[in-house]
């Protein structure tokens, strides 16, 4: 029986790997809000386990979060298919934790993440265990119940997915410069200057889940997007601008009456501007709009 003294032990070990749980439950997820559900329930299996059986605790609670996040991700797909206009991973600040909890910020930023959505299940779990927390091969393949080379075609195949379709981003202080240009360019409507900042096959995809006055389609090209923002400048009537660091990127706040409308970012390459991502929806952005926060 579990005295008072054994949970207050079993609360310290987990609050120490905490942060890995949650960074391993949301690149699995995308979902920051999921992402903290499925720890919770993590924490709750773990008070109530025979806890003196288990030889190795961060392990075995690594363990646990990425099964259940494999069983959460396919019952996520399936609700996503009802989902309205596009869907976009839930932006998480890391303002105070750039990495989310890992070794390196590897599956983290927005392109990545919309990139993993093609991986099985568990190609995303042994991708994101190998790539962002450098477990070993081995530990991988006891997490996933498979065996050492399996999981290395795992990875291997992952990889490829991620990395054939992905561009070399530009550096962080270039992207938040892209990303201020852009705002201007885009409250002015000015055409040229969209077109010069945009990579010729720039895509605009906005996240709403129904919203009014919010696209339902991906925009592709620099032309169709650039007339797009030039025809919405009354969008910015009233919009007040902060920034804010979201999966290790700068993202623009937008506020109307001092309430939050969603968050805007850009990935970049050496051709420019490649992805503007418009998070609207409104039970998507709490996890970023009350931190990490500045003005401009």
């Amino acid at each position: 029986m579990n005295t008072e003294n054994d949970l207050d032990e079993a609360a310290a070990v987990f609050m120490a790997v905490r942060p890995r749980l949650f960074g391993i439950a949301y690149r699995m997820l995308s979902s920051a809000s999921e992402a903290e559900d499925l720890v919770q329930d993590v924490w709750l299996r773990w008070q109530t386990y025979d806890r003196a059986a288990v030889e190795n605790p961060a392990a075995f609670l690594a363990t646990t979060t990425t099964r259940l996040a494999i069983n959460a991700l396919q019952s996520a797909r399936a609700r996503r298919e009802t989902y309205v206009g596009p869907w976009l991973p839930e932006p998480v600040d890391t303002s105070a934790d750039p990495y989310l909890g890992a070794e390196r910020g590897d599956a983290l930023q927005f392109a990545t993440l919309m990139l993993m959505e093609k991986l099985t299940p568990n190609e995303r779990a042994a991708y994101v265990l190998r790539e962002a927390f450098d477990y070993p091969y081995a530990q991988i393949a006891d997490i996933l119940r498979s065996n050492e080379p399996a999981v290395r075609q795992l990875v291997s195949r992952a990889r490829k997915a991620v990395t054939s379709d992905k561009r070399a981003p530009v550096s962080s202080a270039a992207q938040r410069e892209l990303l201020a240009s852009f705002i201007t360019a885009a409250r002015s409507g000015d055409m040229t200057a969209l077109e010069r900042l945009f990579a010729a096959d720039v895509t605009s995809v906005a996240d709403g889940n129904g919203r009014a006055q919010v696209s339902r389609k991906w925009l592709e090209g620099a032309p169709r997007v650039a007339k797009f923002l030039h025809a919405m400048t009354w969008f910015w009537d009233g919009t007040e601008v902060s920034w804010a660091q979201t999966n290790g990127q700068a993202s623009a706040v937008l506020r109307r009456d001092g309430d939050v409308y969603g968050l805007i970012t850009v990935s970049a390459s050496a051709d420019g501007i490649d992805q503007v991502l418009w998070f609207v929806n409104p039970d998507k952005n709490g996890h970023v709009t009350n931190a990490g926060v500045s003005r401009s």
